[in-house]
């Protein structure tokens, strides 16, 4: 690993105040974001990078690898359920190890957003098609993680609503407003679209910065309820997503060769969803536990991809293919 890149990450203003939330948490400060600002900046967030993605997407031209991509990120958000279930139910019921399944299959926005962040740093640009991508591997884990409950969940009481889970799932309104964004930037006309640049660019790390605030003093919180469940679980939330974003890093030199593309990739297979697999668990696995997959996402999964991860599945793109 490029320990520069570590130190540069570590130092990231935006990360630092993802470290202040923690703080503010832990040593029981009044510190406090309203309920309404925040749900405002999460949703601005997700505009902002559909909307620039569609412009990106809109100056570039359709080919194969922009096929290949989408393909490739619906393999992976189908893949990693499959095989982390199989691990999970050794350990817990069927209900949790599907949920958290579907969680780790299933993609994290923040932390795609976070990679944005990343990248601009380094002054590396992605394709505006990986948000497309990003929006696509949203359901597919969804999907997967019922298919395997249901298959495997002897108590048929705990099957849930599958066609409403599967529903939900897509028009789940971060989906939703990230593709909707992605449509509006691919044809709004070029000039019209810069009117409101200093609002979809300008301003972004700066929303970024204090919503990442907020994120750290809610992993704090999640963290504590998260201790009671033991090492093998704290194991998994860390050793799992360096796995998928490594090998992903060195596998989509085969769809890609451009080191921004190759980067999301690889933040995407280890991030984990800790808002769309919720609400979508809740009508699908009404047995399977939050108290779980919402810790490992948001309270050790998050943490260490964009301190340690993005480092590692960067340094891994840069000497690969």
């Amino acid at each position: 690993m490029d320990f520069d890149v570590l130190i540069v990450n570590l130092t990231n203003p935006t990360l630092l105040f993802f470290i202040l939330g923690i703080i503010a948490t832990v040593v029981k400060s009044d510190l406090e974001i309203p309920q309404a600002s925040s749900k405002f900046i999460s949703l601005y967030l997700l505009f902002a990078i559909g909307f620039k993605g569609g412009q990106e997407l809109s100056h570039s031209h359709f080919n194969a690898e922009i096929v290949y991509s989408i393909l490739f990120g619906l393999f992976i958000a189908s893949a990693i359920p499959l095989y982390t279930f199989f691990i999970l139910k050794r350990k817990m019921s069927i209900s949790d190890a599907g949920a958290v399944a579907a969680t780790y299959g299933s993609v994290s926005a923040v932390t795609f957003v976070s990679a944005v962040s990343f990248l601009e740093a380094e002054q590396l640009n992605f394709s505006g098609h990986m948000v497309a991508v990003m929006a696509f591997m949203e359901s597919p884990a969804i999907i997967v993680g019922v298919i395997l409950m249901r298959q495997y969940d002897k108590d048929r009481t705990n099957k849930g609503n599958v066609k409403s889970a599967i529903q939900h799932s897509f028009t789940n309104g971060s989906v939703l407003l990230i593709l909707g964004s992605l449509v509006i930037g691919l044809i709004a006309d070029t000039k019209q679209a810069e009117g409101i640049k200093p609002f979809t660019t300008d301003i972004f790390k700066g929303f970024l910065a204090i919503f990442l605030l907020e994120m750290g003093m809610v992993t704090a919180k999640r963290f504590k309820a998260f201790k009671q469940y033991g090492w093998f679980l704290t194991v998994f939330a860390v050793v799992i997503p360096a796995i998928n974003g490594s090998a992903v890093a060195f596998l989509s030199g085969f769809i890609t060769h451009d080191v921004g593309n190759r980067f999301i990739f690889a933040i995407l297979a280890a991030s984990a969803s800790y808002i769309a697999v919720p609400a979508a668990m809740r009508l699908a696995a009404p047995k399977a536990d939050p108290g779980l997959y919402i810790p490992m996402a948001l309270g050790l999964t998050f943490p260490f991809n964009i301190t340690v991860g993005m480092p590692l599945y960067f340094a891994i793109v840069q000497h690969s293919f």
